[in-house]
């Protein structure tokens, strides 16, 4: 009788007991860290998706949600990360992805697909002034509509240009007081232009009449030339001989120079080198040299001796085209100060890369005493 009433009463008590509190739920119950696994968190960022998540997926303390967490895992695309698209573009899927683009001009209306009735091949930009607007005319009249026009305007005068048919289908850049080579390395990065086989980088005092842009592509092509330009008339405004048009060939890629200039026949000036004022570059040779222009060396002078250190063989891949030639007209631009500042920058150029190229070598444990051989 004793035990029968002890129990009763336990569970009488225990009854009370358990009414008195609330429940209970294991799901918040929390133990010892020393009675637990330990579990790294890792967090794969290619798919967004962590071990933590995972383990929640199989907690047995989870299995009233399990199902619903698990296709949750399994159907989650709110986090992408593709590591070989472009840098910063690494959360986007890369069909999506579009790195390179052109200066093609597209309606406001109608169907994206119907926009171009034609995609030109080839760039060409000059750095422009009205005041030269009857040579420009001339000069874009030698180019076809394979080429995309481009003005880049440091007079800031843009509109009177609209006498010109052509100048509707231009594009025009206007920054007052600029240089050509100051516009490039802003507006001709290597995947704005990736459309055009080639880029022309033109001042705007050439004559042209004996230049026929189509014709001067073939030939580019003919002697697989990544580097070129026309040559010049022997008579006005030349500086190098390599330049020098001659009247008995195509195309030349050497010559002589004054005793001492060329400490290598393969090396500029004697081979390897044009000049500034009116280079045509390939599409995969301005990639390498929109690099090398320096931001704040807005003249380029220096950059012609530097072309070469973008294709190989230089003295092979770069070279003057001949029976399509130009004069250069050399309309007075620099005045003294302007003078001392591409000196200037001639000269910063130069020990910049070479300063670049010894720290390279030396990083490599490589001797650079022969500079030549570099």
């Amino acid at each position: 009788m004793r035990l029968i009433v002890t129990t009763f009463v336990g569970v009488v008590f225990g009854f009370f007991i358990g009414v008195s509190f609330p429940t209970l739920s294991l799901t918040k119950l929390t133990l010892p860290s020393s009675l637990l696994p330990t579990v790294e968190y890792v967090e794969d960022q290619r798919s967004g998706l962590s071990t933590q998540r995972f383990l929640n997926v199989f907690n047995p303390l989870n299995r009233n949600n399990g199902s619903s967490t698990r296709a949750q895992v399994l159907n989650d695309t709110s986090k992408i990360w593709v590591p070989t698209n472009p840098r910063g573009a690494e959360r986007l899927p890369p069909k999506i992805v579009r790195a390179e683009s052109d200066f093609y001009l597209r309606r406001l209306w109608g169907n994206p697909n119907e926009d171009l009735t034609s995609q030109p091949k080839y760039l060409v930009t000059f750095t422009v002034g009205y005041d030269q607007k009857n040579n420009i005319n001339a000069a874009i009249k030698k180019f076809s509509d394979n080429f995309t026009i481009v003005l880049f305007h440091y007079d800031g005068r843009t509109t009177e240009w609209n006498e010109f048919e052509w100048s509707k289908r231009a594009i025009h850049v206007s920054v007052r007081k600029q240089t050509k080579w100051w516009y490039a390395k802003r507006f001709l990065h290597p995947d704005i232009v990736a459309s055009y086989d080639y880029i022309f980088i033109w001042d705007e005092d050439l004559g042209v009449e004996h230049f026929n842009a189509e014709e001067y592509i073939k030939l580019v092509r003919k002697h697989g030339l990544e580097i070129s330009q026309p040559g010049l008339e022997p008579n006005k405004g030349l500086t190098w001989q390599m330049t020098k048009r001659r009247g008995d060939r195509e195309v030349h890629k050497e010559t002589e120079e004054k005793p001492g200039w060329c400490s290598n026949p393969h090396l500029p000036p004697c081979a390897a080198f044009v000049e500034i004022m009116a280079p045509v570059f390939s599409r995969d040779a301005w990639r390498c040299v929109w690099h090398m222009i320096q931001n704040d060396l807005v003249h380029g002078w220096g950059l012609d001796f530097a072309l070469r250190k973008c294709v190989e063989p230089a003295h092979e891949k770069i070279g003057v085209v001949d029976s399509q030639w130009i004069v250069h007209q050399t309309v007075p631009s620099l005045g003294n100060q302007v003078r001392e500042r591409c000196k200037k920058e001639w000269t910063m150029f130069q020990g910049r890369m070479a300063n670049a190229e010894k720290a390279y070598f030396q990083a490599l444990g490589a001797d650079t005493t022969d500079s030549s051989a570099h």
